[in-house]
């Protein structure tokens, strides 16, 4: 099922309450009437999409539901990952501070730190001089503070600075 489906299933306010009293506990539809408040025709027609639909499984015991529909949906849907780096050690470390082509955070293992500005610093090409404004314009695609990037960079001697200009060493 995918999360189109899933989401078309629970997207009936009768379907949604239904399936909620059943993942709380309900078995029967007077069970799911009982802690929905919903007429028994509706809980009825209800019970029968939600089966139809995989949601949940009718047994002697009563009706269940299967929660790992939702993992399954969102697996599925998930986009391939894109390695951020051909080690895989590092391509780890640029996964988890690197979200959507921005830097959510700064690491705060020195290691990790300077994963992140080697990756960083690909965006400015070896030898080539930039003046600080578009230092600070590339650097602030990735996060909003800029300027500590910068002072990473060259702290890290990734890039060289004389007179507010850079330049790429490595």
């Amino acid at each position: 099922m995918n999360a189109d489906q899933l989401c078309g299933l629970l997207a009936e306010p009768s379907r949604l309450r239904t399936y909620s009293a059943i993942v709380l506990g309900a078995a029967t539809p007077e069970q799911v009437a009982g802690s929905t408040g919903l007429d028994a025709p509706v809980v009825v027609k209800a019970l029968q999409r939600l089966t139809k639909g995989g949601l949940i499984t009718a047994s002697r015991d009563g009706f269940t539901a299967d929660a790992g529909v939702f993992k399954d949906a969102v697996r599925e849907n998930r986009p391939e990952r894109v390695p951020l780096d051909p080690d895989p050690a590092r391509d780890n470390i640029l996964h988890s501070f690197i979200r959507d082509g921005r830097l959510t955070h700064f690491p705060t293992y020195p290691d990790k730190y300077q994963v992140v500005l080697e990756y960083l610093v690909q965006n400015f090409e070896v030898g080539r001089e930039y003046p600080e404004s578009e230092v600070n314009e590339i650097l602030n695609r990735w996060h909003v503070d800029h300027a500590a990037l910068r002072r990473g960079l060259v702290d890290a001697r990734l890039l060289d600075r004389a007179n507010s200009i850079y330049t790429r060493t490595t």
